[in-house]
């Protein structure tokens, strides 16, 4: 069963989020090549950047399924989701 828009809104929200933290961790323990990451950091990026990983995976499937069930171009709905998510105020302005 193909999602809402509101849950494809959502699903988006929750990848942006994952990346976010992919970054803030990145930013905050280096590149690990360069510095030493304990087996604690590792296992802390590892683990973060494979809840990203099965987000981004699970909104790009539901925004394939949406487009196929709604007879909608797939790139416009995934503008129209990553414009909702990331802009709410232009979104909800008009």
């Amino acid at each position: 069963m193909a999602h809402t828009f509101e849950e494809l809104v959502t699903m988006q929200c929750t990848a942006d989020e994952a990346h976010a933290q992919v970054q803030r961790l990145q930013d905050q323990y280096g590149r690990p090549t360069v510095n030493d990451w304990t087996d604690e950091q590792c296992t802390t990026c590892r683990t973060a950047w494979q809840t990203w990983l099965d987000a981004a995976r699970d909104i790009q499937a539901a925004v394939t399924d949406h487009a196929k069930e709604q007879g909608t171009a797939r790139h416009q709905v995934e503008a129209d989701v990553k414009k909702a998510a990331r802009h709410p105020d232009l979104v909800a302005g008009g």
